[in-house]
């Protein structure tokens, strides 16, 4: 009765009162005071129950001392893209293009696979970075590590198998999402390769042209092209991306910087062609509306819907804006009217598009342009006839002025009201051009609408993705990276297209599930953190089941037994 506390413990249950409905606890068992009990004893009790246990749970349980944290690394949006990996076959169809070879196909997988989780990181690295990635920050499950020559030699034996692969995700992608695959969107980009000298194999050494240069200025002239990256300097590939109506990228081609229009659609009209897919319709950018691209695009019971040029010299088209006709609205704010130029054989359909609100942007952009014009020449009439001349040809070099401005018989500098007019009749408008007869206007025009899937489809390869920096030498090496963004591309997608959201969005949610290994004295325990509501319903969208709670367990070591 000294006014000390003293502490007991007992084993408890709680039990429900049948009348009251509030949970009582019953004592099972008494253990007397706390600072007297026997804890070995304590301790054989938890041990004795644990044999029932999963071992990674019997760790936890019957842990004695501290628990230290060995490592947490970041597993969310890799196990999830593993999942969806699986789902698409991807890995399997790798694996089993090794059969009969004299190649682990299962590891191969398993590298490519780490290569396309890191495109999806948020920070993608090089090849030599990413195997740091996977050893020390992130989980790849059956992947504890991998070197540098792991990976180029899985990029050498993935790219053997594309063909295969490409034709397999594309049917398995198809009917997971009931994909409406007769209407396919292509478009083009460039991009460049970091090199001090490009590899022999890319250079025609028969190039008459080319004696006296050295094999890397060979080289870079061969890949030269247009660089939409301002990076003439640089070697340029072509990459060529189809994506359906849904955004999912079907296929990419990837071709020297110097490849012309026609050899590009040749090639990707013969490659989805051999997959007997009973009818597409291409969906292209005007800058492949030349006439020979729209007859091959044809051949096959095939059609297209192209965008032409407004201010171009094709007669038909100026044919197309010329004639009368009332519009229509269709979803938004869009108004289409359909016209006809001809009757003949291969007659085409024109839908003139008008958009009133980008109607005011164009004219807001021409009358800014127009003032600058005007601020330019104003005073020029007191200026020698010479100089003049010599102000004239430096605005010309100006595209926006160019458009605007005339000489006039006296050598003076005036805006061209005419050129203003007939801008002003083209303000919002865009033309397209088709060979199907089956499409309704509306259709016409909302497809090629939808041709900005391909251009979201460019922008998260070169920033979500980063396509970029690209160091590999070896020709088959760069395909190979291409093709690799395009895996990373085609599960980003699929997990937007399934989860309703953004792939920044999902991964950056799941990325706070961690595995976490743990150090006891019974041994290593690898445990994954709790899930939040929204990875639940990520999981959930995805139709995901949860990732298991433990994942590995290694016991410790026993001490030696005394002789």
């Amino acid at each position: 009765m000294d006014g000390s506390e003293v502490a007991y413990l007992a084993l408890a249950h709680n039990v429900r009162d049948p009348a009251s409905g509030v949970p009582k606890a019953r004592i099972i068992h008494h253990f007397g005071r706390a600072d007297q009990v026997d804890r070995d004893a304590l301790s054989r009790l938890v041990r004795s129950i644990s044999r029932f246990l999963d071992p990674a749970e019997a760790v936890a349980a019957t842990a004695a001392g501290e628990v230290s944290v060995v490592e947490s690394r970041s597993m969310g949006s890799s196990w999830v893209a593993d999942r969806l990996w699986e789902r698409l076959g991807i890995g399997s169809t790798i694996a089993g293009a090794a059969a009969g070879r004299r190649v682990d196909g299962e590891l191969v997988a398993r590298v490519v696979f780490a290569m396309v989780a890191n495109r999806l990181s948020v920070k993608p690295l090089s090849k030599l970075a990413g195997c740091d990635w996977v050893a020390q920050r992130a989980f790849i499950e059956g992947l504890p590590g991998i070197s540098a020559d792991d990976c180029y030699r899985a990029m050498d034996f993935f790219l053997s198998t594309l063909a295969q692969l490409q034709q397999q995700v594309f049917f398995t992608v198809a009917n997971l999402l009931n994909l409406e695959i007769d209407l396919l969107f292509f478009d083009t980009t460039s991009t460049y390769w970091e090199c001090d000298r490009l590899p022999d194999e890319l250079i025609d050494d028969d190039d008459a042209d080319g004696v006296g240069m050295s094999v890397s200025e060979r080289a870079t002239r061969a890949y030269s092209g247009h660089s939409k990256d301002h990076r003439p300097d640089l070697p340029q590939i072509v990459i060529g991306m189809a994506v359906t109506r849904e955004g999912i990228p079907v296929r990419l081609w990837s071709f020297p910087g110097t490849t012309s229009d026609q050899v590009l659609i040749r090639k990707v009209k013969d490659d989805l062609g051999a997959w007997n897919l009973n009818r597409v319709i291409w969906c292209l950018d005007r800058g492949f509306s030349s006439e020979e691209n729209r007859r091959y695009l044809q051949r096959g019971g095939g059609h297209y819907i192209v965008g032409e040029k407004l201010r171009g010299d094709s007669a038909e088209a100026a044919a197309a804006l010329a004639r009368p006709g009332r519009y229509h609205s269709v979803a938004g704010n869009l108004r289409v009217k359909e016209v006809r130029v001809d009757d003949g054989v291969m007659r085409d359909r024109f839908v003139i598009c008008h958009n009133p609100e980008q109607a005011v942007r164009d004219r807001a952009v021409r009358e800014a342009i127009l003032a600058r014009l005007a601020e330019r020449i104003d005073g020029s009439d007191a200026l020698s006839t010479r100089k003049r001349q010599q102000l004239y040809g430096s605005l010309r070099t100006k595209a926006a002025f160019n458009r605007f401005l005339r000489l006039s018989p006296g050598a003076k500098l005036r805006v061209d009201r005419a050129a203003v007019a007939r801008e002003a009749r083209l303000d919002g408008k865009f033309l397209l051009r088709t060979s199907d007869e089956t499409l309704t206007a509306t259709d016409i025009a909302l497809g090629y609408k939808a041709l900005y899937e391909v251009e979201r489809g460019w922008r998260d390869t070169k920033s979500t993705i980063d396509l970029r920096p690209v160091y590999h030498r070896k020709a088959d090496r760069i395909a190979a990276h291409v093709q690799l963004c395009w895996l990373a591309l085609l599960i980003l997608r699929v997990a937007e297209v399934e989860a309703g959201d953004t792939w920044r969005n999902i991964r950056n949610e799941l990325d706070r599930i961690h595995l976490v290994t743990l150090r006891t004295s019974e041994g290593l325990v690898a445990q994954r953190s709790e899930l939040t509501p929204g990875q639940r319903h990520i999981l959930a969208a995805l139709k995901l089941v949860e990732p298991p709670l433990f994942y590995d367990f290694t016991p410790a070591a026993e001490p030696p037994t005394p002789s």
